[in-house]
């Protein structure tokens, strides 16, 4: 850029909408990295082509934002098929982090404008123009008509993937969203009988097709993943993962992907996150993310300050 008026200006006008476009991106695609990515990749497009002639700017972001998060959901996709991949992705998204409302958590609902760790893994199962389509039309907004020509379809078409992709969120989505309290309640039992090595109360916390997710190492795309379901083998696979975590190690009760969740500190930074669904008092889905690279991501300011 030559750093002309007209060059700040429309600089000013992106920084606007960073936190609107970080926001779509991170939906997209469930890892704050390549969220960050995509945004400045859409940056650079505004750089090239400049602003003049654009006559709705945030709408020219976002929609350009989603194209090039289309255009890596579907080369992460190619990844996952090729048929010398070590073994199968499990996907576990970078959870957003925040400190346990003040006083007591019971009645406090579910912190609405964070996106939970259960919707993203419901995404990242979508087709990529389905997850595309909901996430800009039904989370953002956006018109089919802007839309159909990110995905290549008639507005008609966008509108029906869409409508595909939400009939598969909603029947992924808890039949009971329990308060912060309630929650809290189940994962304080999770971690004192991890702690104490119960096996059978760790078994009588969990709901009998529960299911874990894992991500240990190796990085963004190809984290070394773990899927297991049923509650006597999550709590198996809970007691060696609490027993790979060293006693110094702080754990701390906080807000992961807006429910409550655990996070362990090591002079500071996380160690290891682990995200809760929870219905009717029993846990049935377990997220954990332990990933150095990924968890270097991750803002904990909030929760050491």
């Amino acid at each position: 850029m030559t750093g002309g008026p007209d060059d700040r200006r429309t600089a000013e006008r992106f920084e606007e909408q960073r936190g609107q476009l970080r926001a779509v991106a991170y939906r997209m695609l469930g890892t704050l990295a390549e969220a960050d990515d995509a945004v400045q990749e859409a940056w650079l497009r505004l750089d090239r082509t400049g602003a003049r002639g654009i006559d709705n700017l945030p709408a020219w972001l976002t929609t350009v934002t989603g194209r090039i998060c289309l255009d890596m959901l579907r080369a992460r996709t190619a990844r996952r098929e090729d048929p010398l991949a070590d073994g199968p992705r499990v996907f576990v998204p970078d959870p957003t982090l925040a400190p346990l409302p003040q006083g007591d958590p019971e009645g406090h609902a579910l912190h609405t404008d964070a996106v939970g760790l259960a919707l993203l893994v419901v995404l990242d199962a979508l087709e990529p123009a389905e997850r595309l389509a909901f996430v800009l039309h039904d989370m953002f907004a956006v018109p089919f008509d802007d839309i159909a020509p990110v995905v290549e379809r008639t507005p008609a078409a966008a509108r029906q993937l869409a409508s595909r992709a939400r009939r598969r969120v909603r029947a992924a989505e808890p039949a009971d969203a329990p308060d912060l309290g309630r929650q809290r309640v189940a994962v304080d039992a999770f971690l004192a009988a991890s702690r104490d090595g119960d096996f059978e109360a760790l078994v009588a916390v969990l709901h009998p097709d529960v299911v874990l997710r894992a991500n240990a190492g190796g990085g963004t795309a190809t984290a070394v993943s773990k899927l297991v379901r049923g509650a006597r083998e999550v709590a198996g696979q809970a007691l060696l993962f609490r027993a790979s975590v060293p006693e110094t190690l702080e754990v701390r009760t906080a807000l992961v992907g807006g429910a409550v969740g655990l996070v362990a500190l090591s002079d500071g930074r996380p160690s290891s996150v682990l995200g809760f669904t929870v219905e009717e008092g029993l846990i049935t889905g377990l997220y954990i993310l332990a990933d150095p690279d990924r968890l270097a991501g991750l803002d904990v300011t909030a929760l050491t300050a």
